[in-house]
């Protein structure tokens, strides 16, 4: 059964930091594409980052840039997500996605689109509030 956790959220102060993870089961990273997405209260959701199955090639929206780090561990089938410096409209429900194994979708050029990713995890919460 392919599955998805996500783990690491929480409450954190204005300019703290917090590691996501993404740990895999059922499946094996290694020929999927990850994206990392976040969904605000009242607000579609929207990709933040994603990592080719090789680790070669990254994505991060404007909102992420300099701020976030996203990596994977195809040995530990997990991918991360290292945020930094964290603002209080980083609020929201995070979630990672893989593509279908074969798909390759995360591109330096283009914002993930939720529609081209499959397999969703539950989400993890990550409030960033003084």
């Amino acid at each position: 059964q392919v599955q998805l956790v996500e783990s690491g959220g929480g409450l954190v102060q204005p300019g703290g930091a917090l590691r996501l993870s993404c740990a895999a089961s059922g499946f094996t990273l290694d020929y999927y594409d990850i994206g990392w997405f976040r969904q605000a209260p009242g607000k579609e959701r929207e990709g933040v980052a994603c990592i080719s199955s090789s680790g070669g090639t990254t994505y991060y929206a404007d909102s992420a840039k300099g701020r976030f780090t996203i990596s994977r561990d195809n040995a530990k089938n997990t991918v991360y997500l290292e945020m930094n410096n964290l603002k209080a409209e980083d609020t929201g429900v995070y979630y990672c996605a893989s593509t279908y194994r074969g798909y390759y979708y995360c591109s330096p050029y283009a914002t993930p689109s939720p529609r081209e990713y499959a397999y969703w995890g539950q989400g993890t919460q990550v409030t960033v509030s003084s």
